[in-house]
């Protein structure tokens, strides 16, 4: 189970977006269908219900739903692990303890997985952020600039969004990005892994969050702190320039392909 605190990730004084600038950005380059919103945790409740006008629930939800609210209908939303219909996703966001009832995977035996070392062994593969330093979490879409910064913003694209998206984070500096799929509660592969590490998260979306978090079916999720969106569409925009852009139009897959690798590599 990875467990990196947060304060050398967070702790940085924030600077300044023009939100409305890099969402209609990434609406340019992307045609995004769902609203690319921010993800914040709160050391305490007191500081997420100062966020203007944030909603509460009145139900008990899942992370997913909360996190949908915000993605599909606008809306700014605060939670405490009191809000939250199970011990996932308040563990996930470390608004509750990795106990030892948590970590054996009880509820996940004979659901998820055959045997109760199976549904362990699924419960340790999560990133999760610690148990101890947060009491709320906020989501908001990044447009409103009420969580500014926000830890983490989330991106929901299809797959031929997404690789135009990740192009762009590789366009300078570039890394190859590694990432993992624990399969069920896979926003520990989006939010919890970004959350603790820092870094740019893709995941396909479980069962869970398509069947109460509305994600489409064929919805990706990058999770990544704010600090890389700019360097995103700084690269999206350098590659559209080279013709290498969203929508990606169709050649034809018996065509001779050397006319449009001539288009792409011109003298190469």
């Amino acid at each position: 189970m990875t467990t990196i605190g947060l304060d050398e990730v967070i702790s940085e004084e924030p600077e300044q977006y023009d939100w409305e600038a890099l969402v209609g950005g990434l609406n340019r380059l992307l045609r995004l269908k769902t609203t690319p919103i921010g993800m914040k945790l709160f050391r305490t409740k007191a500081e997420m219900e100062a966020i203007p006008k944030i909603r509460r629930p009145s139900a008990k939800h899942t992370t997913d739903q909360v996190v949908a609210q915000a993605a599909r209908l606008g809306w700014t939303v605060g939670i405490t692990n009191e809000d939250l219909a199970g011990a996932q996703c308040g563990a996930v966001i470390g608004l509750r303890p990795q106990d030892e009832q948590w970590l054996s995977g009880q509820s996940m035996k004979g659901v998820w997985f055959e045997t109760l070392e199976d549904s362990a062994a699924h419960q340790a593969a999560m990133d999760v952020v610690p148990h101890g330093q947060f009491e709320a979490m906020a989501v908001s879409p990044l447009t409103s600039g009420r969580l500014d910064p926000p830890d983490v913003c989330l991106v929901y694209a299809t797959p031929g969004q997404m690789i135009i998206l990740i192009n762009g984070l590789q366009w300078s500096g570039y890394k190859k990005f590694e990432w993992s799929v624990v399969g069920e509660s896979a926003c520990a592969d989006s939010w919890g892994r970004a959350l603790t590490t820092g870094e740019p998260s893709l995941a396909i979306p479980c069962f869970a969050e398509r069947r109460y978090g509305g994600v489409l079916d064929d919805e990706l999720l990058m999770a990544m702190p704010p600090k890389y969106l700019p360097r995103a569409i700084a690269g999206m925009e350098r590659l559209a320039g080279n013709g290498l852009r969203y929508p990606i139009p169709q050649y034809g897959i018996q065509s001779d392909a050397q006319a449009g690798l001539g288009v792409s590599y011109p003298g190469r």
